[in-house]
């Protein structure tokens, strides 16, 4: 026989108003009398949060709930704690909960925290005496015991988060809701949290939690859900669910970039020509010395077109164009060339920016010791880069094609972006392929990533 579910819900739609100038009343009488309640809304003013949505938490069990901003997760979290109700649809817990959502939404500032602790404690259904046996817990855990007697409005926006989550994990709740509220204090403290989850784990809680962090669901979660939308677009193994959210948002970014790159180019197209462009500075990586702008990059075309880019691409693994790319991965720069006219001197450029326009590196056929003989008629250019070996971010590259001297017959400045995508946050600009070693006595273990 099934375990019956520490949380139930089945077929849940939450639909809410929206805001406009229209039909706007300012008080339940007035909408009442107006008639302008949900149901006599018409379709387009309405917003569905949620679109009947179904999921069961077993007890004891993780739930990681996942999506983008919008996608319903914090309403569907708020259904649950019975903080709003659905307009249609059931839901079900059973056991006592414990809400980490709007923390400190209950506390006073013109009181204590002490007196705070104890008003929030019996908020959550414990009693006056059961609060203040976990008292002193409550404050050593928030690290307040300097101002526990102090106004909560002296408090610090941590110090008030701090006290709110202390307060709600430390009520022993059968199902715990956790909204995105590790960001309530220093690292020391988010460790803190964390372990306390554990713990929760290790005693058979049942936690559900709504987060963006992706390695904290693969790391405590039995099961996710995925809300796109408002929708279940995907529940199950936390791996299998994450890596298809990963693949749906990297499809919306590439989406993003490709409208804002083409966005971009058709402006500086309609203003650049020959003519007005003759007084535009030479390509930054043409010749032995960069000019020092370099570091200065504004996106731009110019250039006699005599040569021209007429398209660039760059390739991912598959071959296929692309925005983004995983760090590591081998990508390739395409350019398709045409020439007016045969021309024997030509030199084709690269150069790549970060986010800041801060250039990371630049190189030309000159500097890499080829010499031009003969461009005619249409032809292709591929830069083969084996292993982009960069930081996850946002980067841009500049192509060209010039004379030797410099001479520019068609500049393309920072007028393609790509994405770099890496599980592994380090920081800077460049990740070289590296080994960790110790010695004897120094022991370290693989973690989660």
């Amino acid at each position: 026989m099934a375990a019956t579910p520490a949380i139930d819900v089945r077929n849940v739609t939450k639909i809410y108003r929206r805001y406009a100038q229209k039909r706007q009343f300012a008080t339940l009488k007035s909408a009442l009398l107006t008639g302008t309640m949900i149901q006599d809304l018409r379709p387009e003013e309405t917003f569905p949060a949620l679109r009947d949505v179904s999921f069961s938490v077993q007890p004891g069990c993780t739930y990681g709930v996942i999506g983008r901003n919008g996608s319903g997760k914090s309403t569907a979290l708020k259904c649950v704690a019975g903080i709003t109700k659905p307009t249609s649809g059931t839901v079900t817990v059973n056991g006592r909960i414990s809400a980490l959502i709007e923390l400190g939404a209950g506390f006073h500032p013109e009181i204590s925290g002490r007196e705070n602790v104890y008003i929030n404690g019996i908020m959550l259904g414990l009693s006056k005496k059961e609060v203040g046996r976990r008292f002193d817990e409550i404050v050593e855990f928030a690290e307040l015991q300097d101002f526990i007697d102090a106004p909560v409005k002296t408090y610090s926006s941590g110090m008030y988060m701090r006290l709110g989550f202390a307060v709600a994990i430390h009520v022993d709740p059968d199902v715990l809701l956790v909204d995105e509220v590790l960001a309530v204090g220093d690292e020391g403290f988010t460790h803190k949290c964390l372990d306390k989850f554990g713990e929760f784990r290790r005693r058979g809680k049942t936690i559900l939690l709504v987060t963006h962090s992706l390695g904290l669901v693969e790391r405590f979660c039995d099961e996710v859900l995925w809300l796109d939308q408002g929708q279940n677009r995907a529940s199950g193994d936390p791996r299998r669910v994450c890596g298809m959210y990963i693949t749906a948002v990297e499809k919306s970014e590439e989406r993003m970039l490709a409208q804002a790159d083409e966005k971009a180019r058709a402006a500086v197209d309609a203003e650049s020509s020959p003519a007005a462009t003759a007084d535009k500075p030479t390509d930054p990586v043409s010749a032995e010395q960069a000019p020092a702008d370099m570091f200065q990059a504004t996106e731009g075309r110019w250039g006699s077109r005599e040569v021209e880019i007429t398209r660039v691409d760059l390739l991912g693994e598959d071959g296929e164009p692309s925005h983004v790319f995983h760090s590591g991965e081998k990508v390739t720069v395409r350019l398709d060339v045409a020439a007016k006219k045969p021309v024997a001197d030509f030199v084709f450029g690269f150069g790549l920016f970060n986010a800041e326009g801060v250039c990371c590196y630049g190189t030309n056929t000159s500097i890499e010791q080829l010499i031009s003989e003969k461009l005619e008629g249409t032809g292709t250019v591929d830069l083969v880069i084996d292993r982009l070996d960069l930081t996850e971010g946002t980067y841009k590259i500049d192509v060209a094609v010039h004379k030797l001297d410099g001479y520019p017959y068609d500049y393309h400045r920072l007028l393609y972006t790509f994405r770099v995508k890496s599980r592994t946050k380090d920081v800077g600009i460049y990740r070289p392929q590296h080994n960790w070693s110790f010695s004897k006595g120094i022991r370290l273990r693989p973690g989660d990533l």
